[in-house]
């Protein structure tokens, strides 16, 4: 994050005029209106450019029964509205005289009313309840991501796309070309890139872009995801956000930093403070250490989730705070002013990010809300302490499974409060599924160490 005040645009200030003009001068074509189900993976519906009277007016409909976790079929006409401000033409469709665009879109029902098992819509209902405090939501996460060698029909093969190591510059660092024209496509898409560099683990790599307000962010996360699975195969790779793709190395991780601002000023920061944070900061932090559990399967929302989040991989899974410690599931970054924000360390990039940035708003806003105090921080390194240590210290472990997470999310009220009814109950029996599902395959795992023994 910058140390500049919070803006509520999203990536730009774009006007109706604005894209008018744009379609003309680069031969726009085609409009890609894109959302995303209920797990965050991106659809789109594709019009002509002489259609966008209509789909400014949100008048493109299609079917929300098609659509996982959406609509019945009795009930499946659903309409795409646009946030014109996520409006960018696609560098990899520029040719002469063509080219195409895209809108992200929220969706609505055919009275006009927002659709309630629409994530974007979800996490709007949160940025409202921000609001109703007086505060904005500022949100700025980083998405680690890996990259595999794809066969010749662009499926995805089990071979790293380099072995290089963290910060390792090339030739070890074959994705550093991709990273590169990664760069390229999200600058010209209108992001503000700040860091790009290798990862700890081989094939491992990381993007970071600036912060923006909470739903900005979110349009971000899941447009970085598009772009940089696209780029990947044009170089016959395959990125895939897949939690932990390998035994042995680190994961990838989706590190959420979230601040609250009010009037301008950042409300996590106080000068004369212990830390130079904030009571409200505080209480932010206790919020979602609070409802750390709860909301868990939602920020790692995979069977595959639960493997990354263990000891000896820089995954936090221990339900602790610190100043800098980054073992634990919360820590400050260094920087302060208008900089100060709070680091939660669980969140993994297969997570829904309109769904993930408001389980963790709605968190700290409870803790803000109900007054709550955190536990001590803990600055030492929790991954070495043993077990009888960490007890003695309180300190509690985030659930070990994609079943135990769900049944911690089942139980909670923030939920329900969060994701709102259908949201909650598709998601819900959605996970549920996933996890029978795995539970009952027979892996091969199982068939190495029991198929000839028994």
């Amino acid at each position: 994050m910058s140390e500049a005040t919070v803006s509520q645009t999203t990536i730009n200030t774009i006007t109706l005029e604005s894209i008018t003009e744009t379609i003309k001068t680069k031969s726009v074509e085609l409009l890609h209106l894109q959302f995303v189900d209920i797990e965050g993976i991106l659809k789109h519906v594709t019009v002509t450019a002489e259609q966008l009277e209509d789909v400014v007016e949100g008048k493109i409909m299609f079917d929300g029964s098609s659509i996982k976790g959406f609509s019945p079929i009795n009930k499946s006409d659903l309409y795409l509205v646009p946030d014109l401000s996520t409006f960018a033409v696609l560098p990899w469709s520029v040719e002469e005289g063509y080219s195409e665009a895209r809108f992200l879109c929220s969706v609505s029902n055919p009275d006009g009313t927002l659709f309630e098992g629409d994530t974007r819509n979800v996490l709007k209902k949160t940025v409202e309840r921000a609001a109703n405090h007086g505060y904005s939501i500022s949100v700025g996460p980083e998405l680690e991501f890996f990259l595999f060698k794809a066969d010749e029909n662009g499926n995805p093969t089990f071979e790293l796309g380099d072995n290089g190591g963290y910060f390792e510059p090339s030739p070890k660092d074959y994705g550093e070309r991709v990273r590169l024209e990664i760069y390229k496509a999200l600058k010209a898409m209108g992001f503000t890139i700040e860091a790009s560099h290798h990862e700890v683990a081989e094939g491992q790599h990381e993007i970071n872009f600036k912060y923006a307000d909470a739903l900005g962010a979110a349009d971000l996360a899941t447009t970085y995801k598009w772009v940089v699975k696209t780029v990947a195969n044009q170089f016959g790779l395959h990125a895939t956000f897949m939690p932990k793709p390998v035994f042995g190395i680190n994961g990838s991780g989706m590190h959420v930093n979230m601040s609250f601002f009010k009037d301008g000023e950042n409300l996590f920061y106080d000068a004369d403070g212990k830390h130079q944070l904030s009571e409200e900061a505080y209480k932010f932090i206790a919020g979602v250490l609070e409802n750390m559990k709860s909301i868990v399967a939602i920020t790692n929302p995979l069977v595959n989730s639960y493997k990354r989040l263990v000891p000896g991989y820089e995954a936090p899974c221990y339900i602790a705070w610190s100043p800098s410690n980054r073992s634990a599931l919360i820590r400050i970054p260094a920087k302060r002013g208008m900089a100060t924000r709070v680091e939660l360390r669980c969140p993994d990039p297969s997570a829904n990010p309109y769904l993930a940035f408001a389980a963790i708003a709605s968190a700290g806003l409870e803790g803000i809300e109900k007054g709550l105090t955190p536990p001590a921080s803990i600055d030492e390194d929790i991954f070495h302490m043993s077990e009888e240590e960490r007890f003695g210290l309180g300190i509690e472990n985030l659930p070990g499974s994609l079943e135990a997470a769900i049944a911690e999310l089942e139980n909670s009220e923030i939920g329900l409060k969060t994701l709102g009814k259908h949201v909650y109950g598709e998601y819900i029996g959605m996970k549920k599924a996933e996890w029978d599902d795995y539970r009952t395959a027979v892996h091969t795992w199982e068939l190495v160490n029991y198929q000839s023994k028994f």
